[in-house]
């Protein structure tokens, strides 16, 4: 059979078999990436705006019952690092069981325990795949799809990292230490932001569950057993 026809056969093929699946999955994909493409033909997106919509892509990796958090490190306008949470590497996914505080929420209240939590977060493993590279993070610029937790801003601190942007915010549920938690977020030289930028997976993305405020104890009188006379 001469190549133009065998060409001409599997065209055909495909056009009946796999294209019908390929749009169809481009349709369902389409209304999670409009906020990308809803611009003019000219129209090119902010640094901000372009830096948070990758890192929104990097979340679609993410695996963890809870939210799905994804991070680009950016150094001198250029991404020299990503990550998204999840289980280590070679490890049971956490929505597979591997993680048993994300399987059992109940017992544990949102924001806390993370010491028992074996899902490496997002920013924890950006900075970490940084770390096997040998890519140095001094003044770079963090942005990801969630305010980053309290270990997070202290080993983002530690790296060197200049600036956070974040696009939902993450609250510190335990009132007695969220002042200190507060303390270290200012800490950054070029600040921590907010972007305002809409994100069409953050049903699928955060979670439902709202974190439980535990309210600070105040601590006891000591009393003194001594006798009195």
């Amino acid at each position: 059979m001469p190549v133009t026809q065998v060409t001409s056969e599997l065209l055909k093929t495909w056009n009946s078999r796999c294209r019908p699946k390929t749009l169809a999955r481009r349709q369902l994909r389409t209304p999670e990436w409009r906020f990308s493409m809803e611009r003019s033909n000219n129209e090119r997106p902010e640094p901000q705006e372009y830096f948070m919509g990758i890192a929104m892509a990097v979340r679609e990796r993410a695996d963890c019952i809870g939210n799905r958090v994804g991070a680009v490190i950016v150094v001198n306008d250029r991404i020299v690092s990503t990550g998204y949470n999840g289980t280590p590497e070679n490890m049971t996914n956490c929505t597979e069981g591997g993680c048993h505080r994300c399987s059992n929420r109940e017992r544990y209240p949102s924001g806390t325990s993370y010491d028992v939590c074996i899902c490496v977060h997002a920013e924890q493993n950006a900075i970490l795949s940084a770390a096997r590279f040998g890519i140095a993070l001094e003044g770079s610029v963090l942005y990801t799809t969630m305010q980053p937790c309290f270990n997070c801003t202290k080993e983002l601190l530690q790296a060197k990292v200049k600036s956070v942007y974040y696009l939902h915010p993450w609250t510190y549920p335990d009132a007695e230490h969220d002042a200190e938690y507060k303390k270290l977020q200012a800490r950054f030289p070029d600040g921590v932001h907010k972007i305002d930028m809409e994100d069409p997976r953050k049903d699928w993305a955060v979670s439902k569950r709202p974190p439980r405020r535990v309210e600070a104890v105040p601590a006891k009188k000591e009393t003194s057993s001594s006798p009195t006379f």
